[in-house]
């Protein structure tokens, strides 16, 4: 006879709290020093939606057997990345991203039980979303996203507007009378604001992929952010995942939205601010050491991609 938990603990904080031989309180799981740090908090809003708040280390990796009995088949997951405040500590720390996917994607993928985790997960039924969009879409990837019956992924850049939501999910008090309620139309609110982000892409036809597809773009996108001074070609690409030169550029933009070479750009722009706004770095060193000869076309790409003129820049830090 299957265990009853309370309807709004989801399910598989009840089988974490298990694996670490302690028990969820008000929601929450505290990691046993003995294990590790950290938390895990999760709500289940109803049968349509629940929220995972994760952020802890553990000494070990775990295993956990897909408890998902209290969900359908139709979720679409989105995994907000790199968006806790301890994260700003890292050095090259990675852009905030989110991940959106079908429930079709292997969750092994997408939810790892690993030694240090730092995300937000929204999981939200399909047939929900669509009852309330209708047919107000007229983005194709929209509507592939939401028939929910094909593997899709995609990676989106976190912008500021959405990290004040999740900043506003992240310090709202424990134990007050309206945190659930709260909770639930900021999770709301953070996928209405993803999917827009989504809607922005112009994409005709979309690819299914599997489990070898996704580690090889990732792989591609590892090798891309290694050496941002210096890119690496299509074809080295294409040899270092084992993949055609065209399924590789057609996978690369599905997933993130740009092709490769405006992808790295983007990054390369990113690290350069970094370099300017924390190491402080003069304009001239920055373009350098991003292996730039030419300062005016350093100049001009920095522009385009953050806004203002290096120099600017690094005036208002």
């Amino acid at each position: 006879m299957p265990t009853e938990y309370p309807p709004t603990i989801p399910e598989v904080l009840h089988h974490f709290a298990r694996a670490l031989e302690t028990t969820v309180k008000n929601n929450i799981v505290f990691i046993p020093p003995k294990y590790g740090a950290g938390y895990c908090l999760g709500f289940k809003f109803d049968k349509h939606i629940r929220m995972m708040i994760l952020n802890y280390t553990l000494k070990q990796d775990i295993v956990l057997k897909s408890p998902d009995g209290d969900i359908s088949g139709k979720m679409l997951l989105f995994k907000l990345q790199h968006i806790f405040p301890g994260d700003a500590l890292q050095k090259r720390r990675p852009i905030p991203s989110v991940l959106i996917a079908t429930r079709k994607i292997e969750q092994e993928i997408l939810m790892p039980v690993h030694t240090h985790t730092a995300t937000i997960n929204i999981e939200i039924d399909a047939d929900y979303l669509s009852q309330i969009l209708g047919n107000d879409s007229n983005s194709s990837l929209i509507k592939s996203l939401l028939n929910n019956d094909q593997p899709y992924l995609f990676e989106e850049a976190v912008y500021p507007k959405i990290l004040e939501v999740v900043g506003e999910v992240l310090k709202f008090p424990e134990g007050n009378t309206f945190r659930s309620f709260f909770l639930r139309i900021k999770a709301e609110e953070l996928v209405c604001r993803l999917l827009m982000a989504l809607e922005a892409r112009q994409e005709n036809q979309l690819h299914a992929l599997n489990k070898a597809d996704i580690q090889a773009i990732y792989l591609a996108r590892e090798r891309i952010l290694e050496n941002l001074s210096a890119p690496p070609s299509l074809l080295q690409l294409a040899s270092y995942t084992n993949m055609s030169g065209s399924k590789l550029k057609n996978l690369f933009k599905q997933i993130f939205g740009k092709p490769i070479y405006q992808y790295y750009c983007a990054h390369r722009m990113q690290e350069a601010a970094r370099l300017l706004s924390e190491e402080k770095l003069s304009v001239s060193a920055a373009g350098y050491k991003l292996g730039f000869s030419n300062l005016s076309h350093f100049s001009r790409l920095f522009e385009q991609h953050i806004g203002v003129k290096p120099k600017k820049y690094a005036m208002q830090q």
